[in-house]
């Protein structure tokens, strides 16, 4: 049955065989029904609900026009069985119970100029159909019995007992009931009562819940009352609800769970069992625990803190497999005891469950209680590969339960860090063992063995204790054997895994106690064969380290330390005006060669996509090749590949020589003045792994692409426009990378953009899941081609 804007309700037949509709040579409009009614209607009304009424097989149907008139009709004998909603309000009173503070002897005169009012929703609110829960847009819930004449037709003396009020609160400005669903209640006898669940029907500016009312009646609607009343807060605005029957019980009257989704894409279960059997406390009735919907990637419960991407492809990378561990994923926990979640999320790609399939991109996220979770990020669905706990089995860490605040991960030996809120560094070898193993704690000059047994999977095999300030960056040398940290209250270090050693700890900011957001290790002596004269002399220069460490603080201070003995050799300001620093970028022999410095064609946004509703930036300037030769002329040395030093300020962003750096000159090579505040950066590579990009995230929402080494705009898009997104104070913590993908936290929210037109990693249709079940579709399309036989043959 289908009701339109002009009241006129048609009706549309499904053909099982033929799998199409039919439309039925039926149709009443709002006119004709009233005028076989007996009602007079001014004006036209569109029809705004339609419920068949239960146990008639469909030939009955309850019609609601939008301004307030209900009809059961009898689509068979076309005529009406029974009128409502002119004339019918004036009742003697409303089911006390219903408002969370309502008094036995409340009572409700409805004002005459009211009998016309909006319908929002309605429902039956009982088993056979016999009574309908309406909703108005003034907040009331009107409960009309329908079994009755129409009080016009059979011309009743006595309406009220027609109609009951439902009242949830007392303000005089209500929000509209926009949803209202029923269950039956006791299995018993079903006639006797239910529970109505209500969104909407509060005051204005209360907190948003879903209403489940408990109502009981012994003998009709005049002895209906709320037994209970209990409000199911929501996580989130509310979207829509369901009631899943019990399969059970006889025709499917009870409800066996509840399902409420909330933005932005919550869902929340509760067991029927408990919503009926809430017993009321000393105070107020027992609120259900809800259980929410199992997330791929969990942001709030527990809280993500800290995030990164990493690439398994490349030539400086092994080709590893850690398909298997996906198959270990952790299941679900069940709903309710033995019940498991009715969703799954669609059927898995083919692409997914290959055998040969390698894992090429790894997602890992760190949260507020210590424990780091690692996804397979190849494909656009994410799949959960293993959990690193926090703890050590039968070994006390002081600050182990702590905050994860940075990580770091060495592909070349499949190597993580974890650096935590009370200074403690966890390393993990993503290489599976059992048994017996040992455990390493150091401590300063100290050292600390443990023998320790767990199951299967990555354990924690080295903890490293250097300070008590929070860690804020992490970076391991080239070869991943050692790593160097960075700390709240100015500090650096360098921890030597294989050694088990800490090499140093000193203090990088002259006393100031700035906090080190960024530090990055370079060999002098590997860059040196391809580097230009000034890099060239400082790796022959007994005065210079093979190693450095380079640490920069908040402060805009840049400090070169040497990796081995810890002696700092440079300190430079790099902005006199102070501006917080964010990050800081080594470019390795790219950014004054050509065809490094050039952004690739096949990485551009392409004039003619733009628009488009897959590209994600909108083109502004595409620079030339005779741009980039006059980029060349940035550096000292044409014939030269010196390497860059990039950093990111808040408001500038610097480029400069890294071996004038090292020798103490703090020359920039170029400057760009931003005009928004940055919040978060990051560098993309080419095809041959070499930086031709930098990514800035502002505190406004806008994403920029610019070009290297020029800094000129290449093109920009925004939070909102990409995601409906709105900036959010301190998003750009959890924001993380990987050669132009963009992972991104919002609340609940977890999305990966790209800002390369031609890269289709996580555009490969074949890698979605599909709500499409092949094998089932042609199991059931085989079931009724049987079916269809059988029948002709009968």
């Amino acid at each position: 049955y289908l009701g339109d804007e002009n009241g006129l309700l048609s009706v549309l037949k499904y053909d099982l065989y033929d799998g199409k509709l039919q439309k039925m040579p039926y149709n009443v409009s709002i006119h004709s029904l009233a005028e076989a009614a007996g009602v007079p209607l001014l004006d036209t009304q569109p029809i705004v609900g339609i419920l068949p009424q239960p146990n008639t097989l469909g030939t009955r149907v309850l019609i609601a026009y939008e301004k307030g008139f209900l009809v059961l009709w009898d689509v068979s004998e076309d005529h009406a069985i029974a009128v409502r909603g002119y004339g019918d309000l004036h009742m003697k009173g409303q089911v006390t119970g219903a408002q969370t503070h309502a008094s036995e002897d409340q009572i409700d005169n409805v004002d005459e100029n009211e009998e016309e009012r909006e319908i929002c929703s309605l429902c039956w609110a009982s088993r056979g159909g016999s009574t309908v829960a309406v909703g108005y847009i003034t907040g009331d819930i009107l409960l009309w019995d329908m079994t009755a004449v129409s009080s016009r037709q059979g011309k009743q003396t006595d309406v009220s007992s027609n109609v009951v009020k439902l009242q949830l609160a007392s303000g005089s400005r209500r929000l509209p009931v926009i949803v209202l669903h029923w269950s039956a209640g006791s299995a018993k006898d079903t006639t006797k009562g239910g529970k109505l669940f209500v969104y909407g029907g509060d005051d204005m500016g209360s907190e948003e819940v879903l209403t489940v009312l408990s109502l009981e009646s012994s003998n009709g609607l005049e002895s209906v009352r709320c037994a209970s009343r209990v409000d199911l807060k929501l996580d989130g605005s509310f979207a829509d609800m369901i009631l899943i029957p019990d399969t059970g019980v006889p025709d499917k009257i009870r409800t066996s769970a509840l399902f409420i989704l909330t933005n932005p894409g919550q869902l929340n279960f509760y067991d029927g069992g408990a919503l009926f059997s809430a017993r009321k406390s000393e105070e107020e009735y027992a609120q259900p625990e809800a259980q929410k919907f199992p997330v791929v990637v969990p942001t709030i419960d527990p809280s993500i803190t800290v995030t990164d991407m990493y690439s398994l492809t490349g030539r400086e990378h092994p080709s590893i497999s850690l398909k298997k561990f996906c198959a270990r994923q952790i299941v679900a926990p069940p709903i309710s005891g033995n019940m498991k979640w009715p969703l799954t999320g669609g059927v898995p790609s083919e692409m997914s469950l290959k055998e040969d399939h390698a894992v090429e991109r790894i997602y890992v996220a760190g949260y507020q209680d210590g424990s780091v979770r690692i996804w397979d990020a190849t494909f656009p669905i994410l799949m959960p590969m293993f959990v690193l706990d926090a703890k050590v089995p039968d070994v006390i860490l002081d600050g182990a339960n702590a905050s994860v605040s940075s990580l770091a991960f060495c592909s070349l030996n499949m190597t993580f860090a974890v650096g935590t809120t009370s200074g403690l560094v966890r390393m993990y070898k993503l290489q599976e063992n059992s048994g017996d193993s040992s455990f390493h704690f150091v401590s300063g000059s100290k050292q600390e063995v443990h023998a320790v047994h767990h199951g299967r999977g990555f354990h924690c095999n080295i903890a490293f204790m250097a300070s008590n300030s929070p860690v804020r960056s992490l970076r391991f040398t080239s070869s991943g054997e050692a790593l160097a940290v960075g700390y709240q209250n100015g500090q650096v270090a360098m921890f030597d895994a294989s050694q088990l050693s800490v090499m140093f700890s000193v203090d990088c900011t002259s006393g100031t106690n700035s906090p080190v957001v960024s530090v990055s290790n370079y060999s002098i002596g590997a860059s040196a064969a391809k580097a230009g004269p000034p890099q060239k002399e400082i790796a022959t220069s007994a005065k210079f380290p093979t190693d450095v460490v380079l640490s920069l603080s908040k402060d805009a201070r840049l400090t070169v330390v040497d990796s081995t003995s810890g002696l700092i050799i440079n300190s430079l300001l790099l902005d006199e005006k102070q501006s917080s620093a964010l990050l800081m970028y080594v470019i390795i022999d790219g950014a004054s060669d050509e065809e490094q410095a050039q952004l690739p064609e096949d990485k551009l946004p392409c004039q003619s996509q733009t628009g488009k509703e897959e590209h994600v930036l909108d083109q502004k300037q595409v620079h030339g090749a005779e741009t980039n030769k006059k980029n060349a002329s940035l550096h000292p040395q044409s014939g030269g590949s010196d390497s860059l030093l990039l950093v990111c300020f808040e408001d500038v962003v610097l480029l400069f020589s890294l071996a004038s750096m090292i020798q103490g000159s703090n020359k920039h090579l170029h400057k760009t003045k931003l005009t928004k505040k940055c919040c978060w950066s990051a560098i993309f590579k080419n095809k041959d792994d070499k930086a031709c990009g930098l990514i800035l995230f502002y505190q406004t929402g806008i994403i920029e692409l610019r070009s290297l080494p020029s800094l000129d705009i290449l093109a920009e898009s925004s939070l909102m426009e990409l995601l409906r997104w709105s900036y959010k104070t301190g998003m750009g913590k959890t924001m993380s990378s990987s050669n132009g993908q963009i992972a991104l936290v919002n609340g609940s929210e977890f999305a990966i953009i790209s800002l390369i037109d031609s890269e289709n990693d996580f555009r490969i249709p074949e890698s979605l899941p599909c709500l499409h079940d092949k094998v089932l579709a042609a199991a059931a399309e085989a079931a009724m081609s049987i079916s269809i036989d059988q029948k002709g043959k009968q």
